[in-house]
């Protein structure tokens, strides 16, 4: 078993099993991410190395208009797909083993954290993972210290308040408060 083969399944939305053999690919992608991270958030970095160190995190190429502050922590990296004009302000946590995909233009608050795992409730199932992308339009702005949970999408232009728990999927031009995140106003 390879990347590869994780990334199918995953991106497939299918089960990753506790101690399986995509299971032990996932950890050992992960040590090589913690590492990048370990590198990337050790002292200060011109905005061109933290781009190279992004890039080498998630295999894609990142774009110059990409600015993000660290620290800045992911523990697997290679699902992580970002888009042009991002703004990634420091302290972001993404675990992105289901996939996080970040539109053109977008602005991520301090401690904004990324989730796209879940566990098995059943405590005999504990260990095994239920993989589910997170997609960010367009223009979102996510304020500062922001949980979006597993299999949401935030539609373009959309704004997420500071401390809001994104539970469910957010229209476009609209702006969410809460935990959970509610509509409040449309833009």
């Amino acid at each position: 078993m390879e990347l590869e083969d994780l990334l199918l399944v995953l991106n497939a939305g299918k089960t990753i099993t506790g101690n399986s053999p995509l299971h032990e690919v996932m950890h050992r992608v992960s040590q090589d991410a913690l590492r990048i991270t370990g590198e990337l958030n050790s002292g200060y970095r011109e905005p061109a190395r933290v781009r190279e160190l992004l890039a080498e995190l998630t295999g894609k190429p990142v774009a110059e208009s990409v600015t993000v502050f660290p620290p800045f922590y992911s523990d697997f990296g290679k699902n992580i797909t970002l888009g042009e004009r991002i703004f990634i302000n420091s302290g972001c946590k993404f675990q992105d083993q289901g996939g996080v995909v970040i539109g053109d233009d977008c602005l991520i608050g301090h401690n904004t954290v990324m989730a796209t795992l879940n566990h098995d409730l059943s405590p005999i199932r504990r260990a095994d993972m239920h993989p589910a992308p997170i997609v960010i339009g367009r223009n979102v702005w996510i304020g500062s210290n922001a949980t979006v949970l597993p299999g949401v999408t935030i539609g373009d232009n959309s704004v997420v308040a500071a401390a809001s728990v994104v539970t469910k999927d957010v229209p476009e031009n609209s702006v969410v408060v809460g935990s959970p995140a509610r509509v409040v106003r449309s833009l």
